[in-house]
């Protein structure tokens, strides 16, 4: 793997330069990419409280060390965000039982997270197999261009918010020519063959994906006011995107269809940030995707790989509470690290994955951060990854914990997808 990764470094670094803008770019261009100029660094451990005291039981994790990594992560990365809303409900579903030729039940809901129409809203699109035969598990995930972009169905409701055309970009309106333009991460009727639902909105209806975009968002409605007077410890984008997940499982709690059991939760890229805190935070999730998350997400902030802390909260400063920009450079003085965060699901089915030109996200890293969170999962009764070197490229690995890492760039393929569908296979159903 480490001598693939060395081949692939020049290759990445040579197309991804070409696309990006020039301050994106010479972030990119000055970013470590040598394994040999990775720090040496020790990991906080799981099983240790901060006090030292060692984590022996699966009583211990759950009511101490569980809220106390909780509480590290909300005062140093994501910020402490609210729970479910006061007066929040749902507008009756959009039904139609014939959609995509026959083969799904499309609804379509509107979650009015104040309980005002004139407030903030999700518009929530969902699809059950046709041949279902009872409640149906759900695959739940944010998507970054607006549902009528997941699927060229001529019904699903256009978006009346922002959304970026791409980084560094000006906005622009939904538009019809869009509709499936995203179909290829999200291959609907492969997951419903499965037998699996789908639930997805889009990103911007929680906030709009720039600096200024919490005007416009939950954050606005929720704190911490109308003067953006952002405490160290509030919280960023990615909370805000993670709340909104929740608030769909509010929802799907309450759908005669869906069983809300059986909820694996997905995110790619900057949304896998957000699922992964989403899936830390709220049990609800039955399992948990991670799809090349990197920086913030699954890989390890030590290493200094790729994506750091200084380039990404530089970058990306709405993105998280305010205190962490304040370990650039420093990572080594975090309090936690990302493998803790995934820790946080034990001991659910968690799935990382990587690709192999995608060293922005630090494909090792997303690795080791798994192998690291391991022994929680085997504290709680679990077999974890059971892996402890990077496996062959496109091959999946582990238990409990799944890892692979594919050929290719960054991205959502149907090799990602037949990893993911598996795995909820073998935990979720029992196949």
């Amino acid at each position: 793997m480490a001598s693939m990764i060395g081949h692939y470094r020049l290759v990445f670094a040579s197309c991804l330069l070409s696309t990006l803008s020039p301050g994106v770019a010479m972030a990119h261009a000055d970013a470590n990419y040598d394994e040999a100029r990775v720090p040496a660094y020790v990991l906080p451990d799981a099983l240790t409280m901060a006090s030292g005291q060692p984590v022996k039981d699966a009583a211990t994790w759950q009511r101490q060390r569980r809220p106390e990594l909780l509480r590290l992560f909300e005062e140093n990365v994501y910020g402490k965000g609210p729970g479910r809303p006061d007066g929040m409900r749902f507008e009756p579903a959009e039904v139609d039982p014939k959609a995509l030729g026959g083969r799904a039940t499309r609804k379509q809901v509107r979650i009015l997270l104040t309980g005002k129409a004139q407030g903030p809203s999700i518009d929530l699109l969902l699809y059950l197999p046709s041949k279902r035969t009872g409640k149906s598990p759900v695959f739940v995930g944010l998507n970054f261009r607006a549902n009528h972009t997941v699927h060229a169905d001529p019904a699903i409701r256009l978006s009346g918010r922002w959304i970026a055309k791409s980084e560094g970009a000006p906005d622009h309106r939904a538009v019809d020519a869009a509709r499936g333009s995203d179909a290829a991460s999200w291959p609907i009727e492969t997951i419903l063959a499965r037998g699996y639902a789908v639930a997805t909105a889009y990103y911007g209806d929680l906030e709009p994906d720039h600096p200024e975009g919490w005007k416009d968002g939950v954050r606005s409605a929720f704190g911490p006011g109308a003067k953006g007077a952002f405490a160290p410890g509030d919280w960023g984008a990615i909370g805000a995107w993670a709340f909104g997940l929740r608030r769909i499982v509010d929802y799907l709690e309450t759908d005669p269809d869906v069983d809300a059991k059986r909820i694996a939760l997905w995110g790619h890229s900057r949304l896998g940030k957000a699922a992964l805190w989403a899936g830390a935070q709220d049990e609800r999730f039955a399992l948990v995707v991670s799809n090349e998350s990197g920086e913030g997400g699954a890989a390890l902030a030590r290493r200094r790989f790729g994506e750091t802390v200084a380039f990404i909260t530089k970058a990306f400063p709405h993105w998280f509470a305010g205190r962490f920009k304040e370990f650039a450079e420093r990572e080594d003085q975090l309090p936690v690290d990302q493998h803790l965060l995934l820790a946080l699901i034990a001991p659910r089915p968690l799935y990382v994955a990587s690709a192999l030109e995608d060293l922005w996200a630090d494909p090792r890293g997303e690795f080791l951060s798994a192998r690291a969170a391991d022994p929680v999962w085997r504290l709680l009764g679990r077999e974890g990854l059971a892996a402890t070197e990077v496996p062959e490229v496109d091959r999946s690995v582990g238990k409990t914990i799944g890892y692979h890492v594919r050929r290719g760039k960054h991205g959502v393929t149907a090799f990602d997808w037949e990893q993911y569908l598996a795995f909820a296979d073998r935990h979720l159903v029992g196949r």
